[in-house]
């Protein structure tokens, strides 16, 4: 009996996301649901693909993101994403979120990487979500509620002390709304001034209704260098005391000082892994990405600024060369180019080896895609894993690679029906060559898209290709942890 669909892509060699061996066969897809895998002779479609060999792989889930805004209007700065095979991104990571927030100004740094003001923010996560749904996406997403946007809202700006037991109460009620709204979890970002002075307590009290809406607690430790050990140790309190599972964002070892040390995290989550739900992201790069602080410069670290709102050619230059040209120091010279971003060699690339290989570990970008100049790992973090770690330095295998964006960190989300390719999961997948697929952006020329990806669907939609970008008719949505719609 003919088996009838709207696409089939034959002839593939299909990594299923499972971390399994690749195979060869046929994938069918009907409306927005894989229907069929297998030998498919007998399968009629309204469009047939030949990979003609290529890799067919679930669309890839960016685990760690700044996209709140970058997957509204029409599609532009979602680019970065999906033109490297991403289907899937979570947002509103390390405390920023764009909902809810009720504030007026300048936006505090580093909720300025989202909006210059808080006019870009939304009341309510409500809002978030019908905009969402009624101007789709061209990709999905999952969302996170930003410790720091509650705290920002209920403490009218005056973030630099401990939240009092009603601001507290306030932050814990909109966290609850939002969850009740679409929101899958909260994320902290411990380790920014708009939080440093947030207690663990604090934390606890506002995270309490994680636990009753099946929530994560996601978070940018308060200390990825000298204190990271007791870092892990604060967010395994915070997961155990709110009984939700913890994901530590863009896990590293910062500085230095602390090259090396992956060699005692990485046994401490293992640990903590016995006794609780706990996962991590990395990015493949030795370089991190954020606000410009100078009261935080290592003298060891060099420095590439990604924007600057006084001196905006200063972008895409190192720190050093501008104080040298102005005759100053690096820290004043950091001052005066405020507000601005920057990019910092602090990593040791077997640390971030170290980490990427670990079983535990998921692959997020951490790309900002409102900087001027920004980290490659915006637009090449995903190439960058399956040509580079992958198939050139042999760090894992291509199964693995694609296991650790797409199953694992559909599992550990909670994302329903999400990648894997298999009968009754959802149609979101990408095509590509693994022989040339690789990272084209660089640090002094970050935006271009990744070589070697062929084309990506989302929701079993044709979403993108090389030679006609993103199609103008979207298919992403909302998502919901532990929802199948």
């Amino acid at each position: 009996m003919a088996l009838e669909c709207d696409l089939i892509i034959r002839n593939a060699e299909i990594i299923d996301g499972t971390g399994a061996a690749r195979f060869a066969g046929d994938v069918a897809v009907s409306g927005e649901r894989i229907l069929a895998v297998g030998a498919l002779p007998e399968a009629h479609a309204t469009r047939e693909v030949d990979a003609g060999g290529l890799v067919l792989a679930p669309g890839f889930i960016d685990a760690h993101t700044h996209d709140d805004r970058a997957i509204l209007g029409d599609g532009r700065l979602a680019l970065p994403k999906i033109s490297q095979g991403v289907t899937t991104v979570v947002t509103g990571n390390c405390g920023i979120s764009v909902a809810p927030v009720r504030a007026k100004g300048k936006a505090l740094p580093p909720l300025n990487l989202l909006g210059e003001d808080y006019e870009s923010c939304f009341g309510t996560f409500r809002e978030y979500a019908d905009l969402l749904a009624r101007e789709k996406p061209p990709i999905n997403a999952m969302a996170l509620i930003g410790h720091m946007s509650l705290r920002v809202e209920a403490m009218a700006g005056d973030v630099d002390r401990p939240a009092t037991a009603e601001e507290t109460a306030h932050m814990r009620r909109r966290l609850e709304e939002a969850l009740d709204e679409g929101a899958s979890g909260m994320s902290t970002g411990l380790w920014y001034a708009p939080n440093i002075k947030a207690p663990t307590e604090e934390v606890v009290e506002v995270a309490a209704p994680l636990h009753a809406r099946n929530a994560l607690y996601v978070t940018h430790m308060r200390d990825e260098a000298n204190d990271v050990l007791r870092s892990i140790d604060e967010t395994m309190r915070i997961g155990r005391a709110v009984d939700s599972p913890v994901v530590i964002s863009h896990h590293k070892c910062s500085m230095p000082e602390n090259h090396g040390r992956s060699r005692e995290t990485l046994p401490a989550l293992e640990a903590a892994a016995r006794l609780q739900s706990v996962a991590f992201d990395v990015y493949p790069y030795a370089a991190s990405s954020t606000i410009l602080q100078p009261n935080r410069l290592h003298p060891a670290v060099k420095v590439q600024i990604t924007w600057s709102t006084p001196h905006p050619e200063a972008r895409g230059r190192m720190l050093d060369e501008i104080a040298a040209e102005w005759g100053v120091d690096r820290v004043t010279a950091a001052e005066r180019l405020l507000p601005a971003g920057a990019i910092s060699f602090m990593m040791d690339e077997a640390d971030v080896r170290r980490i990427l290989a670990h079983p535990m570990a998921m692959i997020g970008s951490d790309g900002l895609p409102h900087d001027a100049m920004p980290h490659p790992r915006l637009w090449s973090t995903f190439a960058r894993v399956l040509g580079h770690y992958a198939r050139d330095e042999k760090l894992f295998t291509l199964e693995d690679a694609v296991h650790k964006m797409t199953g694992r960190t559909a599992a550990v989300f909670g994302m329903t029906d999400r990648g894997e390719i298999r009968p009754g999961a959802f149609a979101d997948l990408v095509l590509f060559d693994a022989d040339k697929v690789r990272e084209v952006g660089t640090f002094a020329d970050p935006a271009h898209p990744a070589e070697g990806i062929v084309e990506t669907w989302v929701n079993g939609a044709s979403a993108y290709t090389p030679a006609g970008g993103i199609a103008s008719d979207h298919h992403g949505r909302l998502l919901v942890r532990g929802r199948a719609d």
